[in-house]
C-alpha cells in the first residue's frame, strides 16, 4: 500500500486505534505488576492475590474496548477483508523492528478476530508469521565479575538488589548462598571457576517470593542460578539458591501461578530463560511471565507446525471417560483438548456456565504447583482427516452445539487446551509398589496444598488428577472446583430407623456446597496397600474438623506458604495478614 491511497487516513486511524489500545492494555499490565514490589515489600499477600485476577483480565477488557473505539471512528467502514489487510501492513511497518513488537501484532490479530468472528485463522488480514527473534542483547541484565571470591560477590548481587527493607542479615546471606554454589560445583575450585553472575535486571515477584533469575558463567559454560528471597516477620532473607535445570524448571512450571516481572523485553527474558531451559515449551515461559495472550498464540502456532510434520491422528485421551467433557489429544505432541459436551451425564448436575466459571476460577487464582494451566480458545480448527472416526462420531453426536464441519476442518466453538499429563489412576498401576505408594501420599498433598490456596477440587477420584513428568501429583479437572470458603463441611449424622442414612436413593436436602468429608473414602478407589499409605498420613482429609479449620484460616485471611523448591533456611509456616 502507498501512503497517498485515498483511503489512507482511515487505514491510519485504524492501525493507531489498535496500537493505541494496545499500550493502554500494556500500561495498565505494567502498573500492576509494578505493585508487585510494594506487595512483597509490605507483605500484602492478598492484595498480590488479587492483582493475579485484576492482571488477567484486562487483555479482554482493552481488546473489547479498542473494538468499541475503531466502531466509533470507522462506522461502517470498519468491514472488509481489503481494507484490513492495508490495516495490518500499516500497523506492521510501524511497529517493525520494536521491542515486544510480536504481543504488539497478537493484539492485533485479537481485534481482527472480534470484528470479523474469524474461525481458525484468516491469513489475510492477520500476522500469521512469527515475529523476528529480538536478540537476548535487548534484555538489560545485571553483571557481577567473580574475582575469587564468591562471598563478596554474592554481597554485591544482594546490595544491588535491596528493597526499602532490609535484609536480616546479608552478609550470612550472601556467606550462604556462596556456600550453596561452592556445594554443587566443588569447594575447592568453585571460587575460580565462577566467572561472572548474570542476572535479568528485575524482581520475579510470585506468591509471598520474590526471585533473582539469572546464569552463571563458569570456567566450563554457563549454569542458571535463581535465588529465592522471604520476608517474614523479621525482615528479608535468603530463603534458597537454585542452581539446576530441574530446580529451575519446576519454579518456572506450568503448574505455578503467573510472575509479577518488569524485563526490558518479555521476548528476549523468554529466549534467556529458554537458554537455561531448552526443555521448556516457548510458549509456557510466556504464560508464566503473565503474558498469557502471547503464550496462547506460541502454543497455537506450535501446534500448527507439528501437525505440518506429522500424520498421526487425534485420539481419545488415555483415561476414563469424562461425564463433562470429551478429551483427546495427539500421541506425539503434549497437549489434551477438552471439549464440553451439550448434555452432561448424570450424577452431573453443573451447568455449562457452572464449569465455564469454574475454569475462569482457576485462570485468576493461585496454582500453588497443583493446577495445570488451561487456555481457552475459541473457534479452533483443526483438520478433519487427522481425527479417529471413532472420535469424531462421539464429538458429532456429544457436542453438536460445539463442533461443526467446515470443508476439511473440525470447528470447535470453543475448547480448553492443557499439558497432558498420565492420569494418576493410570499410573498407580504401572508403577512399582514403592513408586506408587509415594504418588498416592503426594496425592494427598495435593489436596492439602489445594486446601490451604483456598481450593476444594470437588472431585476427588483419582482420575481427576496426573502425575507430570518429575512425579508431581496435579489436579486438572476443574468442573466442580469451589472455595474453601464458600463450603461448608459437615459429619455425617447417625443414621436411625425412621432415616437410614446410606440406605440406596435415599434423598438428602442438603446444598450444593455442603460437604460430608468422611464420604470421601468411596472415592479412593484404590488397592488396599495404598488406600492404608493414604491414611497412614492423610486421614484428617476425611474428617469435617480438619476442612473447618482450613475455612476458617482462609476466611481470616492466613495464607499458606507452598513453595516450589526445598527450602535451605526456614522452617514451613503461615503468614498471617
Amino acid at each position: 500500500m502507498i501512503d497517498s491511497h485515498p483511503r489512507y487516513q482511515q487505514v491510519a486511524t485504524a492501525a493507531r486505534c489498535i496500537h493505541d489500545g494496545f499500550l493502554e492494555y500494556n500500561r495498565a499490565f505494567r502498573e500492576i505488576t509494578a505493585r508487585a514490589g510494594r506487595r512483597f515489600e509490605e507483605r500484602d499477600w492478598k492484595g498480590q492475590m488479587a492483582d493475579i485476577g485484576a492482571r488477567v483480565e484486562l487483555y479482554e477488557l482493552w481488546a473489547r474496548r479498542t473494538v468499541e473505539t475503531l466502531h466509533e471512528a470507522l462506522g461502517d467502514d470498519l468491514a472488509g477483508r481489503p481494507f484490513w489487510a492495508e490495516v495490518r501492513d500499516c500497523f506492521g511497518r510501524r511497529v517493525e523492528a520494536v521491542p515486544d513488537a510480536g504481543f504488539m501484532k497478537t493484539f492485533f490479530n485479537s481485534i481482527t478476530r472480534r470484528v470479523f468472528g474469524t474461525r481458525g485463522v484468516d491469513a489475510a488480514v492477520e500476522f500469521v508469521q512469527p515475529p523476528p527473534e529480538e536478540g537476548i542483547e535487548s534484555l538489560t541484565m545485571r553483571r557481577y565479575p567473580c574475582w575469587n571470591d564468591l562471598d563478596q560477590t554474592c554481597r554485591r548481587v544482594l546490595e544491588d538488589f535491596r528493597f526499602d527493607r532490609p535484609y536480616v542479615a546479608m552478609a550470612g546471606d550472601a556467606e550462604g548462598m556462596a556456600t550453596t554454589i561452592r556445594e554443587q560445583i566443588g569447594p575447592d575450585q568453585a571460587d575460580a571457576e565462577c566467572l561472572r553472575f548474570e542476572f535479568i535486571d528485575s524482581h520475579f515477584f510470585q506468591g509471598t517470593r520474590a526471585y533473582l533469575v539469572g546464569r552463571m558463567r563458569l570456567s566450563d559454560g554457563i549454569r542458571p542460578i535463581v535465588v529465592a528471597l522471604r520476608n517474614d516477620d523479621e525482615g528479608i532473607a535468603v530463603d534458597a539458591v537454585l542452581l539446576t535445570a530441574d530446580q529451575v524448571g519446576v519454579v518456572f512450571s506450568y503448574t505455578r501461578s503467573y510472575y509479577f516481572a518488569d524485563p526490558t523485553s518479555v521476548v528476549a527474558a523468554v529466549q534467556f530463560l529458554h537458554g537455561l531451559l531448552p526443555d521448556k515449551p516457548i510458549d509456557e515461559l510466556y504464560t508464566v511471565l503473565g503474558r498469557l495472550r502471547q503464550g496462547k498464540t506460541e502454543r497455537y502456532r506450535q501446534l500448527m507446525h507439528h501437525l505440518d510434520r506429522t500424520d498421526d491422528a487425534f485420539v481419545h485421551a488415555a483415561g476414563d471417560a469424562g461425564l463433562v467433557m470429551i478429551v483427546f489429544t495427539l500421541p506425539s505432541f503434549n497437549l489434551v483438548f477438552k471439549i464440553m459436551r451439550d448434555v452432561f451425564r448424570p450424577p452431573k448436575t453443573t451447568t455449562q456456565e457452572d464449569v465455564h466459571q469454574s475454569y475462569r476460577l482457576v485462570s485468576r487464582h493461585d496454582h500453588a504447583g497443583r493446577l495445570i494451566d488451561t487456555q481457552f480458545f475459541r473457534n479452533l480448527e483443526l483438520p478433519r482427516d487427522r481425527f479417529s472416526e471413532a472420535l469424531v462420531e462421539e464429538l458429532r453426536c456429544e457436542a453438536p452445539r460445539t463442533v461443526a464441519i467446515n470443508g476439511g476442518q473440525l470447528v470447535f466453538g470453543h475448547a480448553y487446551v492443557e499439558r497432558r499429563v498420565r492420569p494418576l489412576n493410570l499410573y498407580i498401576r504401572e508403577v512399582d509398589e514403592t513408586e506408587a505408594k509415594r504418588v498416592i501420599l503426594d496425592y494427598g498433598r495435593c489436596l492439602k496444598d489445594l486446601a490451604e490456596t483456598n481450593i476444594f477440587a470437588g472431585d476427588l477420584l483419582l482420575k481427576n488428577f496426573g502425575v507430570t513428568s518429575s512425579g508431581r501429583v496435579v489436579f486438572y479437572d476443574y468442573d466442580e472446583v469451589m472455595r474453601v470458603s464458600d463450603c461448608s463441611f459437615f459429619e455425617l449424622p447417625e443414621p436411625d430407623e425412621d432415616f437410614p442414612l446410606m440406605e440406596h436413593a435415599t434423598t438428602r436436602f442438603v446444598g450444593a456446597h455442603d460437604i460430608f468429608p468422611e464420604e470421601f473414602i468411596r472415592f479412593l478407589a484404590m488397592p488396599a496397600f495404598l488406600r492404608q499409605t493414604f491414611l497412614s498420613e492423610h486421614s484428617d482429609l476425611l474428617t469435617a474438623e480438619y476442612w473447618r479449620d482450613v475455612k476458617r484460616r482462609r476466611v481470616a485471611g492466613e495464607v499458606a506458604e507452598i513453595v516450589p523448591y526445598v527450602r535451605q533456611s526456614i522452617a514451613p509456616h503461615q503468614i498471617a495478614l
